[in-house]
């Protein structure tokens, strides 16, 4: 394998990079400026400070309304499915309805062991800040290691290559490095270049190119030397790297974020807020002006007290004002109106719901779903380029340190069932809700209950909150039993009813039940 130079292919894509990060730059200074800096920014520079906070907020807000959504607490987010080809051998079988059971429950555990790897890890951190970087910059790039552990690279420190149908053909990360830091063998291969005590750090490239029959070779480069120990070769569930983007542009490398999208908005209340505050701040600076030929003294009118008297006409002073109340209440309703439409865009239910009197629960909970669906693209996206391969990299790790069995890819795949998967679901679940609930106006409940399957409807309702129905609904031979069991105790009193009669006369006692 000819690897050629990390550097030099670093900096030809370098140049393809330079508009992506610029806009991300650009959407950085209107909401969080520290998430995407300007070239050769330290921590001694100082940031670029938004006159208004709703890019800020509505960064957060949405940030944490995804990790909510792909990393839900408590509840796995993927469930692993057998092959239909195999299950229905399974239940082709004399004990097929047990085997099947116990499979259920087997894939049950190794799901719970997942997610709670993923509580034990707090990948939450990590991806919390990374999905910050996703709706600004629109790219970032998830360094999973054979550890366990995971960190954030932004988009100014690595760069990628994508084919026709966006999978990933080149992925180069640069990062700069004490030499303290690096491994033995490159602190060797830097010593041999010359005297390290030059520099305080070094260069360190790591690329990443796919193999036409799949998978990738993997080498590290520093000082335009390769590092001997770091050259190998990892297939698709071995690979450290989850390039992940927000939006995705079909023929371009990069993605788009989700801040590009409404920039023109934030622009806007950016001008107008700082013409605002400065403005208002221009206001509120008092001035006295006094005639220069009049008879009050400038002097005496300063150093007197408060309540004093002095000798002067009211006419001499006046108060300089700006008279700008009304282009004030313009600029104002314009920042209303855009602040509203980022507060809806940047899912801010506060902003989005109207200020009235009375707002019934049915309407904020379809101004909320309304903003749910906005998720729906994102959710396609990241369901594909983060989920699978976070959940398949975990597994992998896990089964490597014996945690976990290894299961068989043909028969056994994981499937996410949150994101989009929910949406849908709740959406049945809205519509099954609206139909019983119109059904049940219109006819009825005794109707209702004649032609409705309520335990058919009891399932589809679980199944679409996410429930685990076993053991929580009745079967239809428990309420069968019980049916039987209300019918033999009826049966019963009744007999004993009409055996009360014949025993008073006979002068014995009714048994006790």
């Amino acid at each position: 394998m000819e690897y050629g130079s990390a550097q030099g292919m670093y900096a030809r894509l370098e140049s393809e990079r330079h508009t992506i990060l610029e806009r991300a730059r650009d959407a950085s200074r209107l909401t969080i400026p520290t998430l995407v800096v300007d070239e050769g920014h330290t921590a001694t520079n100082r940031l670029p400070t938004p006159y208004q906070s709703v890019g800020a907020r509505g960064v957060n807000n949405m940030a944490s309304a995804l990790l909510l959504s792909l990393l839900p607490p408590n509840t796995p987010f993927f469930r692993l499915v057998i092959d239909q080809a195999a299950m229905n051998e399974i239940e082709g079988e004399a004990n097929g309805a047990e085997i099947r059971t116990q499979f259920d429950m087997s894939l049950a555990k190794i799901e719970r062991s997942v997610a709670q790897e993923i509580e034990t890890r707090a990948y939450r951190v990590s991806v919390f800040e990374a999905l910050r970087q996703l709706i600004v910059a629109g790219n970032v790039l998830i360094h999973l290691t054979d550890e366990g552990s995971m960190r954030v690279i932004p988009l100014t420190r690595y760069v990628v290559k994508r084919d026709a149908m966006g999978n990933l053909k080149t992925v180069i990360v640069k990062e700069t490095m004490s030499i303290e830091s690096l491994p033995e063998d490159a602190q060797a291969i830097v010593a041999s270049q010359g005297d390290p005590m030059n520099s305080q750090s070094v260069d360190l490239y790591t690329c990443l190119k796919a193999i036409p029959g799949g998978g990738f070779f993997i080498h590290q480069e520093v000082a335009g030397t390769l590092v001997p120990d770091s050259v190998g070769q990892v297939n698709e569930e071995d690979n450290p790297f989850i390039v992940l983007r927000m939006n995705r542009v079909d023929g371009e490398d990069y993605g788009r974020g989700y801040v590009e999208q409404y920039i023109g908005d934030l622009k806007s209340l950016e001008g107008l807020m700082q013409s605002i505050v400065e403005g208002s701040a221009a206001a509120a600076k008092v001035l006295f002006l006094v005639a220069p030929n009049g008879t009050t003294r400038i002097r005496k009118l300063a150093e007197a007290p408060n309540g004093g008297i002095v000798e002067g006409s009211a006419n001499d002073v006046s108060v300089l004002q700006l008279n700008k109340q009304a282009d004030f209440a313009t600029a104002y309703q314009v920042v209303s109106t855009l602040q509203d439409r980022l507060s809806y865009a940047f899912l801010l239910t506060d902003n989005a719901i109207r200020n009235a009197e009375r707002v019934t629960a049915a309407e904020v909970r379809l101004v909320t779903q309304s903003i749910e669906r906005q998720l729906g693209g994102i959710y396609s996206v990241l369901s594909q380029e983060f989920q699978l391969p976070l959940v398949n990299k975990i597994m992998t790790i896990m089964a490597r340190s014996k945690r976990l069995p290894k299961l068989p890819n043909d028969l056994v795949h994981p499937a996410i069932v949150t994101g989009v998967e929910a949406l849908g679901r709740g959406n049945d679940l809205n519509k099954m809700d609206e139909f019983l609930l119109g059904v049940g106006q219109l006819l009825g409940p005794e109707v209702l209950g004649q032609y409705v399957n309520l335990r058919e409807y009891m399932d589809r309702r679980a199944t679409a909150l996410g429930i685990d129905s076993d053991g929580l609904i009745k079967s239809e031979e428990q309420m069968q039993q019980e049916q039987q069991q209300a019918q033999q105790q009826a049966q019963m009193q009744s007999a004993m009813m009409a055996m009360g009669p014949a025993m008073a006369q006979a002068g014995m006692s009714p048994p006790q039940m």
